[in-house]
């Protein structure tokens, strides 16, 4: 199969989780005996053509907009075009696969300009990310993740959580919506093991501090200021010996003033953005990670903490109870409670042996759910579906 690939995030471009989810679902279907052409928008220094772990992947130039918006229509003017010289050059491209709203308007000019099958993944809706449409731009995306799904042959989601909310937010039918979970490559955590831990970790707590940490989004739906909340409950518990680290760009200034008027300030630091590579090492010295999100399609975080060997809390809302089996693989809380996640945290930073058979047992179903050459076969199988269909009707 020859398969045309949009999407809006690909390395060097790191904004959430459709980066890595791109990233490392396509060479495994390229090792399936597919041909993968992405499109995806310039960045930095980055080659507008290069071939990475056998995708061939073309970047096009993007021209700045008044706002967001405006750069999105742009992009997708840029992938429109990009697109329909790929397939009058190279020809024979069997489906299309877009990747959330952003490439919609590109990936459905292509669908109906070469007849050629769309798929698309929705890896959240902006109806889930603020609860409900509020606004007028809210109803603006809405509006085109509504159209991104009708004009989709089938739909790809990361959760059974999420097939439920595109068919109440996209109004698309339960039976043309399939679950494939993300996964992770857990051999990418294991880099780290010789080098001087103990200075390492000094740069973030004193020895006998343990280290709760946050990875992600400074946005509201990520729920640090939950776990903020719960810190004076669990500092008063644990002698005071916990350092929280909120690790993540963007803005922390409402955060930080959290954590001042709480009185935690001492307690509480805030790194602002950091590398994989310096992330891999921390997690290696780190006691708990915590996600206490208030919408979380799937939640990438949690493991990338289960192949880190780091036992993993996190709010019970999305996809997160699918991903973490609580009191098995981690502890699930309440979410939007600040009383329940540092209940959860307490039971981790209180009994080493239950915080290592959690760690253990996560570990042990990576390879189970999560293995990336798994979920390529699953998504070939939703690819076939869709050849086999297309063959069967007249366009």
């Amino acid at each position: 199969m020859k398969i045309l690939v949009l999407s809006w995030e690909f390395p060097p471009r790191m904004v959430g989780g459709i980066c890595r989810h791109v990233s490392e679902l396509y060479p495994e279907i390229v090792k399936l005996g597919h041909e993968i052409h992405l499109i995806t928008p310039d960045f930095g220094n980055a080659p507008m053509y290069e071939v990475v772990e056998g995708i061939h992947v073309h970047r096009v130039p993007v021209a700045t907009g008044n706002d967001f918006v405006h750069w999105v229509v742009n992009m997708n003017q840029s992938m429109g075009n990009q697109g329909g010289k790929l397939i009058l050059e190279e020809r024979d491209f069997d489906l299309i696969h877009a990747h959330d709203w952003l490439v919609g308007d590109a990936a459905i000019a292509l669908k109906h300009t070469f007849k050629i099958p769309l798929i698309a993944t929705f890896h959240a809706t902006e109806y889930g990310r603020n609860n409900g449409i509020n606004t007028t731009i809210q109803s603006y995306i809405n509006g085109k993740e509504e159209l991104l799904a009708y004009n989709a042959w089938r739909i790809i989601v990361c959760s059974n959580y999420m097939r439920g909310e595109v068919q109440r937010a996209l109004h698309s039918p339960g039976d043309k919506i399939d679950v494939i979970y993300n996964g992770i490559r857990p051999e990418k955590k294991q880099q780290h093991l010789n080098f001087h831990a103990g200075d390492f970790r000094r740069q973030f707590a004193l020895d006998s501090e343990k280290i709760v940490y946050y990875v992600g989004r400074m946005t509201h739906e990520k729920g640090v200021s939950i776990l903020l909340n719960a810190a004076p409950k669990i500092l008063s518990e644990m002698g005071g010996n916990v350092k929280f680290v909120i690790i993540g760009g963007g803005n922390t200034n409402h955060l930080k003033k959290q954590a001042w008027d709480l009185g935690i300030w001492h307690k509480c630091y805030f790194t602002g953005f950091i590398s994989d590579d310096y992330l891999d090492k921390f997690q290696t010295i780190a006691d708990c990670a915590v996600f206490p999100s208030l919408y979380e399609p799937f939640g990438i975080v949690a493991l990338e903490s289960f192949a880190s060997r780091v036992p993993v809390v996190v709010s019970d809302t999305g996809g997160f109870p699918e991903v973490v089996q609580h009191s098995k693989t981690g502890i699930v809380t309440y979410t939007n409670n600040p009383d329940s996640l540092a209940w959860g945290i307490l039971q981790v930073l209180k009994n080493p042996g239950y915080r290592q058979w959690l760690t253990d047992n996560a570990y042990e179903d990576l390879p189970r759910r999560f293995c990336w050459s798994k979920l390529a076969k699953q998504t070939e199988d939703v690819y076939k579906r869709v050849l086999q269909e297309r063959q069967q009707v007249t366009w």
